[in-house]
């Protein structure tokens, strides 16, 4: 009885223990299931957010979005734009908008313009590689312009007053540069920016008529326009069949571009024909970051003269910068985009220090102007070392998430530009540097010696030494020279090509005839007296002041930290290196091209020889034989002139590479 009584109170307990498991399986699964509809929930929601954020043209991740949409929410709006005339250098930056192939990467919006300031929202991920956050870099610049603004907004504050600093006669030197990432819309900015200032120019000409005389006027101006890139380390005429161009300087220390042809524009019609006809023809690569890279600096010159001296009353220069890259972006590339890299970099290193050099001019003393660092500075020289120059640039940004890093390169760039003056250099400190300098070139020698050792050449101890003196010929100013090819011509505009040999002021005037008679008189005498009294400098003070400009360059790069220290000889070395190669490769063409001239004559005399051999039958076979000596030794003589010559580039391009290697695409972000 008993038995049975503790039996059913077992089953009696049992039920009620299934019943609490069975309760807690339950909340689980209840559990489980709100977890899966949460899941679900945020899962449409972020479909939606992405459907909503991909009809405003941003897609890319949800969770980065929001948190850049959450630091918006919380910025300043954005102030109106002042015009800032009394400047003498104006930075601004423009943001583009989202192109079809972010949105095909599904690349979002990093980049915030709230005038003066930009952000950048860089995305991050912690330690644990789940958890997101953004990281905001803040910059502050004298505009910025976001992705609705448009192309006449930012010229009105940035380049109109560039124009109208140039119209007062004064002879004011203005310049605008356009600087960025390839494919960061400086191309697309410029071409906008032509178009206004081709209409503006001549309105404000036709107007000033009523102001009376010390401006420039239609009727006492004549508008000039030239158009030439700077490619690979060499100068082409982009108006004339892309002939190559000479910069040299001469005894006044004036630049002057042999042959630089320059036309005469009547309208804003004529000025654009001319404009696109050069635009045409600039030089574009694929790179690591762009199919279609400028790879070129491209320079427009609007010079306004006089229309009866032909002197020049004002000047204004568009220049389209090549696209800058970081170092990383370089190292997939063959040797011809090293070099242009190498390049580009130096002459934005060198632009950089002349603007800062620029701001510094106003402050008691002068400060150095590197302006023989590269040649872009060099064909600039006058707009930095002018008393009456002003400057603008214009940094383009990219707004996706990927280049991000590019746009911090590209604002820092433009940041340093700005950011303090450039103190004047004492004669303590200039001592100094070329102590450092001599250090530097004795390092330089030997890592020529061990580059040299590597390849089992023979070593040269002075190769880094200054040239000896040799005396530069003088430059006969030539008033007739035409070029055959020329860009299309205006219907309108007539005869309006001008011969020019100097950018600054040497251009006469070919249109109308009258004119060009009373320029070349009135030019003749003073051109005479000045080359008579100022000798032009000796090829060892050219090398010597090139030196100096470009150790000051270094000798920044190495201050600002833009490099290790480490690494900053090397890219010394490099950047020696490159501009050596330039200078080999234009011998090596010019001896190449006198090689096959000759070898022609030498074919043409051969020919004559076996002619009169073959067609007389009492020929000397003696006389034959001497001859047909000579041809053939003055033939080995030119094949071993120019295998030494290849032989000697060779060594160059080798030690390039190794060089590259060295510093392994690490050059310094400009």
């Amino acid at each position: 009885m008993n038995r049975r009584l503790s039996v059913n109170n077992n089953d009696a307990s049992r039920p009620q223990g299934i019943d609490k498991t069975r309760q807690a399986v339950e909340q689980l699964e209840a559990e489980r299931e709100a977890r899966r509809r949460a899941m679900q929930d945020r899962k449409k929601a972020r479909e939606v957010a992405e459907k909503k954020n991909l009809a405003k043209g941003n897609p890319g991740d949800v969770d980065f979005i929001g948190l850049v949409h959450l630091w918006r929410s919380s910025a300043p709006s954005p102030q109106p734009h002042t015009l800032k005339g009394s400047d003498k250098i104006c930075i601004c930056v423009r943001k583009r908008p989202i192109g079809r192939k972010e949105i095909a990467k599904k690349d979002h919006d990093s980049i915030t313009c709230c005038n003066p300031e930009v952000a950048v929202h860089s995305a991050k991920l912690k330690v644990d590689g789940i958890t997101k956050y953004i990281e905001h870099n803040m910059f502050r610049f004298d505009h910025s312009f976001a992705e609705e603004e448009t192309t006449e907004e930012l010229y009105r504050c940035t380049t109109w007053p560039l124009v109208e600093f140039c119209l007062q006669g004064k002879g004011g030197r203005a310049t605008c540069f356009a600087y960025g990432q390839t494919g960061s819309g400086k191309t697309y900015t410029m071409n906008g920016i032509q178009g206004m200032v081709a209409e503006d120019i001549f309105r404000v000409l036709e107007e000033n008529e009523e102001r009376g005389e010390g401006v420039c006027m239609s009727s006492n101006t004549v508008v000039t326009v030239s158009f030439f890139e700077l490619y690979g380390g060499r100068c082409q005429d982009l108006l004339n069949d892309r002939h190559r161009l000479k910069i040299l300087e001469d005894g006044k220390g004036e630049v002057v571009i042999t042959g630089l042809e320059e036309y005469q524009a009547s309208d804003p019609s004529d000025f654009l024909t001319l404009v696109d006809a050069g635009n045409r023809n600039r030089t574009t690569h694929a790179t690591e970051a762009n199919d279609t890279s400028s790879r070129s600096h491209a320079i427009c010159q609007i010079l306004l003269r006089s229309s009866t001296s032909g002197r020049l009353r004002g000047k204004l220069s568009l220049v389209d910068l090549a696209g800058s890259e970081r170092g990383s972006d370089t190292k997939s590339h063959n040797r011809q985009r090293r070099t242009e890299s190498s390049e580009i970099n130096k002459s934005l290193l060198a632009l950089k220090e002349c603007i800062r050099a620029l701001d510094s001019n106003g402050s008691a003393g002068k400060a150095h102007v590197p302006y023989r660092a590269s040649k872009l500075t060099l064909v600039l020289k006058d707009c930095f070392t002018s008393a009456l120059a002003k400057t603008t640039m214009i940094a383009t940004v990219s707004p996706s998430s990927s280049s991000c890093d590019h746009t911090l390169n590209t604002l820092r760039y433009a940041d340093r530009v700005k950011e303090k003056k450039v103190g004047v250099v004492s004669d303590a400190k200039r001592r100094e540097m070329e102590v450092e300098e001599r250090a530097k070139r004795e390092r330089m020698r030997v890592e020529k010696r061990e580059i040299r050792q590597q390849f089992g050449q023979e070593v040269e101890e002075d190769e880094y030494l200054p040239p000896p003196p040799k005396p530069v010929p003088r430059r006969k100013p030539s008033r007739d020279s035409k070029s055959d090819h020329s860009p299309p011509r205006p219907q309108s505009g007539g005869e309006n090509r001008k011969n020019s040999s100097n950018s600054n002021n040497r251009a006469v005037s070919k249109s109308p005839p009258r004119k060009q008679e009373r320029i070349e008189h009135k030019k003749s005498r003073p051109e005479t007296s000045s080359s008579s009294s100022n000798p032009p400098p000796t090829s060892k003070q050219n090398q010597q002041a090139v030196d100096d400009d470009v150790a000051l360059l270094h000798a920044s790069l190495k201050s600002s930290g833009s490099a290790g220290l480490e690494d900053s000889d090397a890219v010394a070395l490099l950047h020696k290196t490159v501009d050596q190669i330039f200078e080999e490769e234009e011998q090596l063409l010019n001896l190449h091209m006198s090689t096959i001239q000759e070898s022609a004559e030498l074919l043409t005399e051969e020919g004559k020889l076996l002619q009169e051999v073959q067609g007389h039958e009492d020929y000397s076979i003696d006389a034959y034989a001497t001859a047909l000596e000579k041809i053939i030794e003055r033939k080995t003589q030119l094949i071993s002139v120019l295998s030494e010559k290849l032989n000697g580039f060779r060594g160059m391009l080798k030690k390039e590479e190794l060089l590259s290697q060295r510093v392994n695409g690490n050059l310094p972000s400009y």
